[in-house]
């Protein structure tokens, strides 16, 4: 029965085991295509703006529409458009691995987008609608926990499956998306917003997609010819025309008048000045180690295990020195941390060792994202009243996922990263020392503006703690109970 399920009960892990499978398919996929990135390139012949857009492909997507996906969960039943989204992933899946251009694999990655951004609200919002709410908390900590365990095994995975054969990475989804169906389909109990009786936000989601797909085009197109400046232009007028629409729609997927809130505003500058950095690390230092300092894909995969594990380890606990002194100073020193991240990880190079260059830009991240990520996602959820919070939650989800996108897209070109260099380890060498300095100017701006412009918030009662909410440390914030309230 909706909202009456328990923790000690068949059903209630049934819920549990669904939502943490159809969650982990994204986690999974997102950290395994990373360490397949030079051998499907070297396979298919790609050049480097080809893999900038195996990535951005499915963050485009991912980011246009997830706030519309967690609409249509609240509207035609939750576990429906998860289900949906599910199957569409994987049948997306299967044709990444049948993909034989890198074009086609681009294309798939797209389509591959629209079912994360179909399942990835429904999988915490199912939690929230089944769950008592004396339970609730517990089955939240434990799908952020298990969703944890389930990114720090996708390395190892994604590193053996990539030795074996790059498009394995891609079909291990499928088996993974048929069990987490039939389980959401026998155990899941329907669930939907009875106030949820607008309309549909359609127009503001496409014009976002054409928006953030015409810039992000632009951006990695490298010289002025007239598709780049036309693709620009477009990209430019419709997301113009996305802000009027929402302006003037009675059901806009972004109110725009929440970024009235000063501190809301902060709050979502600093993310996406964080995720940006976040975005074209770990999409530059796999290739950087297989490319330059020869690892192999499974060392290069795993290599950032240390950042994963500190988080399981330090998050909460940040969160609740957030709680008692206020978020600016966390999200100062966390900043600052990841920075020196960056700047060690420019002694990665040729003949580097994991130990003593690797190792050490990891553990300095992983403190720097455990300071920063809870205090930031509290910040967000209490700059906004218990009415919108899940509201700015989705916002926030949505503009780290296009900070990670837009930084894919400009940091490499800007670096002077481009065409073959991926190949090439000198050349790409001297880009990636560029890029990391790119990323480490960004978090120390982002410091700043958190030192400057964050304040305490005035914290409103919650379902859970501020410290308690989960996220996704190293891809994006993720969404909260209050998305489906």
């Amino acid at each position: 029965m909706t909202g009456q399920l328990r923790m000690d009960q068949a059903a209630g892990r049934w819920v549990l085991f669904a939502t943490v499978g159809g969650s982990g398919l994204a986690m999974l996929d997102a950290t395994v295509v990373n360490v397949a990135l030079e051998r499907l390139g070297r396979d298919l012949g790609a050049d480097f703006g080809a893999l900038q857009w195996i990535i951005n492909g499915y963050t485009l997507s991912l980011a246009a529409l997830i706030l519309l996906g967690g609409a249509l969960g609240d509207r035609f039943g939750r576990r429906r458009v998860f289900v949906i989204g599910v199957v569409w992933f994987a049948a997306a899946s299967a044709l990444c691995g049948l993909a034989p251009t890198a074009p086609l694999l681009v294309a798939a990655r797209v389509l591959q987008g629209i079912g994360g951004a179909l399942l990835a609200p429904g999988s915490l919002a199912l939690i929230a609608a089944s769950f008592r709410p004396e339970d609730r908390s517990r089955a939240v900590g434990a799908w952020s926990g298990l969703g944890g365990v389930a990114g720090a095994i996708g390395p190892f995975l994604g590193g053996a499956l990539v030795a074996w054969n790059w498009r394995a990475v891609f079909w291990i989804n499928v088996p993974v998306a048929i069990a987490v169906v039939v389980i959401a389909l026998r155990h899941v109990p329907e669930s939907r917003d009875p106030d949820a009786t607008g309309g549909i936000d359609a127009l503001g989601a496409a014009l976002a997609a054409l928006g953030l797909g015409g810039v992000t085009f632009a951006l990695t197109g490298g010289a002025w010819t007239v598709p780049v400046i036309v693709s620009g232009v477009v990209g430019i007028g419709a997301l113009v025309a996305f802000l009027v629409v929402e302006m003037r729609s009675p059901h806009p997927l972004v109110p725009l008048s929440m970024f009235s809130n000063g501190l809301f505003r902060a709050a979502n500058v600093v993310t996406l000045l964080v995720y940006g950095a976040l975005g074209v690390f770990f999409f530059l230092l796999v290739l950087q180690m297989q490319t330059v300092a020869g690892f192999s894909p499974t060392v290069s995969g795993t290599s950032l295990l240390p950042v994963t594990v500190l988080m399981l380890l330090l998050s909460s606990k940040a969160g609740a020195l957030a709680d008692r002194i206020g978020p600016r100073l966390p999200m100062t020193v966390g900043p600052l941390l990841a920075c020196a991240g960056f700047l060690l990880a420019i002694r990665v190079g040729p003949g580097a060792s994991y130990l003593t260059e690797v190792l050490p830009c990891a553990i300095a991240l992983g403190l720097g994202l455990s300071l920063t990520v809870a205090p930031l996602t509290a910040t967000v959820l209490a700059s906004a009243d218990d009415h919108h919070s899940g509201v700015a939650s989705g916002i926030n989800n949505a503009v780290a996922r296009s900070a990670g996108l837009l930084a894919v897209a400009v940091i490499p070109v800007a670096a002077g990263l481009a065409g073959a260099d991926y190949t090439d380890p000198v050349a790409f060498n001297a880009g990636f020392r560029h890029a990391m300095l790119i990323g480490a100017a960004l978090l120390a701006v982002a410091a700043v503006l958190s030192a400057v412009l964050v304040r305490p918030p005035r914290v409103a009662p919650e379902p859970l703690k501020l410290s308690e909410y989960p996220h996704c440390g190293v891809t994006a914030p993720q969404l909260h109970p209050g998305d489906v309230t």
